[in-house]
């Protein structure tokens, strides 16, 4: 079956799309100030791999995430962008044990515990800087929501490669609940308050409605990404927390069957999605702030269909063999 075919016709959004204009500027400092500089001496000797990186144009997926960010302001999204990438490709060879470490030290750094020196993982330099970079234009207190976050990732990877690990599948919903997670999405969304520049407070980010809307928003992309990588993920072993590969393995269906149960899953959450941004409860003073923040939630889902359709990393399986990362992972 043709799943680029099944993204572009069959998974719509609704909202508008659109594109940073910063996007090339921050993609050349991807590429030859982070890539090919500071952070070279990761795959220094392999200039394939780090081709393959720059093909990915993280700045481009950040761009359409972060479509009004100032320069300034678009800066440290675009390094968490590529940290993702790194942190991703490491670890997906990595063992649950390992990551406990990375998970406990990454959190400390981004909350200012521990400096990059003092760590002892691959990309605490990467962190360091991003946290300098935000606490430009967030609170602490806006730091320790976006790494509780970034927590959720972490305890998300961990369950994913222990299911790699014993090589069973979770239930279906086992499998949403973990990828909700280890999708990554959480800690973007936090981010909003660095391209608005309006820091909502606390009890907004508890409201249920709120944080109902964001699990739906890490669904949805989920949903698209779990089609979009089932070929990368075959071919990594890495079907054991593909929503897909879960729903084939439950149900004992085909492949293009399972991809329209997930296609029949996201259109459920979509619809949720509409209904709640459609009639948000009434947040005060904060109504303008808040239906503007949902807005650009909004923008996240249909910003992510148009880059990621074009991307190679998904399309052209232009991702680094694990081969490649094992390899890495035991050299640091």
């Amino acid at each position: 079956m043709n799943t680029l075919e099944l993204l572009n016709k069959q998974f719509n959004y609704p909202f508008p799309t659109l594109k940073n204009p910063h996007a090339d500027q921050l993609q050349e400092i991807t590429e030859n100030q982070w890539i090919d500089g500071e952070y070279l001496w990761l795959y220094e000797q392999n200039p394939d791999l780090r081709k393959k990186y720059k093909k990915t144009k993280t700045a481009h997926i950040a761009a359409q995430w972060f479509p009004t960010a100032s320069l300034e302001r678009f800066k440290p999204i675009c390094r968490l962008m590529l940290w993702t990438l790194y942190n991703d490709d490491l670890y997906e060879e990595s063992t649950s044990g390992d990551i406990k470490k990375i998970h406990t030290q990454s959190v400390a750094v981004l909350n200012g515990e521990i400096s990059a020196e003092e760590s002892t993982i691959p990309l605490g330099s990467m962190l360091a800087s991003l946290r300098q970079e935000l606490l430009q234009f967030i609170p602490q207190e806006s730091i320790v929501r976006f790494t509780k976050m970034i927590s959720r990732y972490f305890i998300g990877l961990e369950t994913e490669l222990q299911y790699k690990e014993k090589k069973v599948f979770p239930t279906i919903e086992e499998c949403i609940a973990l990828r909700e997670d280890s999708i990554c999405l959480y800690p973007f969304l936090q981010l909003t308050e660095v391209e608005t520049g309006i820091i909502l407070p606390q009890e907004i980010h508890e409201h249920p409605v709120i944080r109902r809307l964001q699990t739906l928003a890490c669904h949805l992309v989920t949903y698209f990404n779990e089609v979009q990588s089932v070929v990368k993920d075959e071919a990594t072993d890495s079907i054991y927390y593909n929503i897909v590969k879960v729903i084939q393995h439950e149900r004992q269906i085909s492949l293009e069957d399972a991809c329209l149960e997930d296609l029949r899953l996201h259109n459920e959450d979509l619809k949720e999605f509409v209904t709640l941004q459609s009639s948000l409860p009434d947040f005060g003073i904060w109504q303008d702030a808040v239906v503007n923040w949902v807005h650009y939630m909004s923008m996240v889902l249909s910003g992510w269909k148009n880059i990621s359709t074009k991307l190679g990393r998904y399309n052209a399986l232009e991702f680094p063999e694990a081969r490649e990362l094992k390899e890495k992972l035991n050299q640091i």
